[in-house]
């Protein structure tokens, strides 16, 4: 640029700073506004289209809403962070944060006179309500709500921001069964129906006990001890005299034989022989463990006393005790499935046998009996157990997770989302629950949308919108 251009531009300029500093004093502007006008003029000395020039740097305001990283990349933080060569994540203030409000989007693309506003809330939610602008103690701005903000007393409309902010999230109503898993402690039991008691129905001495000790594994048909016993003795040798002056008389003292409780076996063998034994043998009458002994060598045992007792183990009860609100959804032949602590690496799946009539008065439980196989003897009597029971029935009823539901006590509320970020407060009637899930019986539909978390946030919203409804519904009608 040659020295006249120079010169001329230097007038220019000082010219226009004269003109803009004239009219700044007598209409009162802003530096704000002085700075703008001076640029319009200068541009437009200078022949080119205001709008061209860059706009004035804006200053970033708010609170720190979260750090970015320096060079734009993917990668952000709620705390104040660095970068791993040592370098501050950048804070992105409130004004410089991406806003998803449409209130904010109408209110820039449409002037503010072509929505209707009903009325201004408190800005900290307080129930206080003005028809005009004003201000609250704190000279904080009350907010205004639009007509078409307030459509419903009771619902509310949140931005997808705030949507995206505050975590929530939805799931829809499904239609299925409603299983309840039954999680019960359980001990391990013998089979009632397969116990025997050994014992004699005559008065007798124990003249040998065989090598046999509890625990000790016993077929049917073996000798545990043999006695001796007078009265046995004695009909013995009838049946041996009946036997030889008649097989018709000999009828009836066989029969007082087994009567007294001398085997079939041994009975046969007498009347081979034709010769009354001594000792009788007293044998096992079914295969199984030795459970209890209480023979010993040489003592008397009077009739009725027991001597062993015997127990087949190939088959064990699992006694459960269920809670009795538990007990509605529990049927014969309900699926259970079965851990021991003294066999982690196992589990055993069974059914339910048997529900017993009674409810404990303490502990208000309730036995429910499954069998299991036991051929290899590992479980033992007494053991404890895990019981799971699959509860519930095969119709499909409506049910939402637990989370959705906010119970009060008296009341129980569902949030709907009835879409383009809009969400009403609903009232239903629960029933069972169970697996993470709520029967739902009133209320709501299969395939509605309900929120599953953040309902609290958005349930107080909507009671303030009511309340704040009813609070300027009195001065509409004045």
């Amino acid at each position: 640029m040659s020295v006249f251009g120079k010169l001329a531009l230097i007038g220019i300029v000082g010219g226009t700073a004269g003109w803009v500093g004239l009219s700044a004093g007598g209409k009162g502007w802003t530096p704000a506004r002085l700075s703008g006008e001076a640029q319009m003029v200068f541009t437009a000395l200078l022949g080119r289209d205001a709008e061209a020039m860059p706009a004035p740097a804006v200053t970033a305001t708010g609170p720190v809403i979260y750090y970015r990283h320096p060079d734009g990349l993917a990668e952000w933080s709620a705390q104040p962070t660095r970068t791993q060569d040592g370098r501050d994540f950048t804070a992105v203030l409130a004004s410089q944060d991406v806003s998803f409000d449409p209130a904010a989007e109408t209110a820039t693309a449409a002037p503010e006179g072509e929505r209707t506003i009903l009325y201004y809330r408190h800005p900290m939610g307080l129930p206080d309500t003005s028809p005009v602008p004003k201000q609250d103690s704190m000279n904080m701005d009350y907010l205004p709500v639009y007509a078409d903000e307030a459509t419903d007393a009771g619902s509310v409309t949140v931005s997808p921001g705030k949507l995206q902010r505050t975590g929530v999230r939805t799931s829809l109503a499904v239609s299925a069964p409603m299983v309840m898993p039954v999680r019960a402690p359980g001990i391990v039991e013998l089979d009632e129906r397969k116990i025997s008691v050994i014992s004699l129905r005559a008065d007798a001495f124990v003249e040998q006990v065989e090598d046999v000790t509890i625990g000790t594994t016993v077929t049917a048909g073996a000798p545990l001890a043999m006695l001796y016993s007078p009265e046995i003795a004695a009909a013995a040798a009838l049946y041996v005299s009946d036997l030889r002056g008649g097989a018709g008389r000999a009828k009836g003292s066989r029969q007082r034989l087994a009567n007294l409780g001398v085997p079939s076996s041994v009975i046969d063998a007498i009347s081979a022989d034709q010769s009354p034994p001594v000792n009788t043998p007293l044998i096992a009458p079914l295969t199984g463990v030795v459970m209890e002994r209480m023979a010993v060598q040489g003592m008397m045992s009077s009739a009725g006393a027991p001597l062993f007792r015997i127990a087949d183990t190939s088959v064990v009860w699992v006694m459960a005790e269920v809670p009795e609100s538990a007990l509605a959804g529990l049927n014969r032949g309900t699926p259970a499935t079965i851990t021991f602590s003294a066999l982690p690496a196992e589990t055993f799946q069974g059914a339910i046998n048997e529900i017993y009539p009674a409810v404990d008065m303490q502990t208000r439980t309730a036995r429910v009996r499954i069998e299991l196989p036991n051929q290899d003897g590992r479980l033992l009597v007494n053991m404890f157990a895990e019981v799971e029971l699959s509860a519930g029935d095969a119709a499909p009823v409506v049910q939402v997770p637990q989370t959705a539901v906010i119970d009060t006590g008296d009341r129980q509320v569902v949030i709907r989302d009835m879409g383009d970020g809009k969400f009403a407060p609903q009232d239903v009637v629960i029933g069972r629950q169970g697996n993470g899930m709520v029967e739902i019986r009133e209320g709501i539909a299969s395939g509605d949308s309900i929120v599953t978390t953040s309902t609290f946030l958005i349930d107080a919203e909507s009671n303030l919108n009511a309340a704040l409804a009813a609070l300027v519904a009195p001065e509409a009608a004045e």
